[in-house]
């Protein structure tokens, strides 16, 4: 892959999906709920916390749980795996 991934925007919606908006203007929709079951996951399944954490860090989506934007303390997902997802239409909030 000669483009490394840039996230520049992600957007949370109450479905437990995540626009993704890259540099090169590619945008995914990410489904988080497969996840949630999952023990690293479940820190996100109440809405709130899943709307009110998600953010960039490390350059990739993630999820800032304890709120200080602490990287070790994040769950995040690799860019490569957000950017091979097939593109999306834009969501209009």
């Amino acid at each position: 892959m000669d483009y490394f991934p840039e996230i520049v925007q992600v957007v949370p919606h109450e479905d437990f999906a995540v626009s993704v908006y890259f540099s090169d203007g590619k945008i995914v929709l990410y489904d988080v709920k497969p996840l949630l079951k999952t023990e690293v996951f479940s820190k996100i399944n109440d809405i709130d916390v899943f709307m009110g954490s998600c953010t960039i860090l490390n350059d990739t989506l993630a999820w800032d749980i304890a709120g200080d934007r602490n990287e070790s303390e994040c769950i995040d997902i690799d860019p490569e795996t957000l950017y091979n997802l097939p593109e999306a239409v834009e969501r209009i909030a």
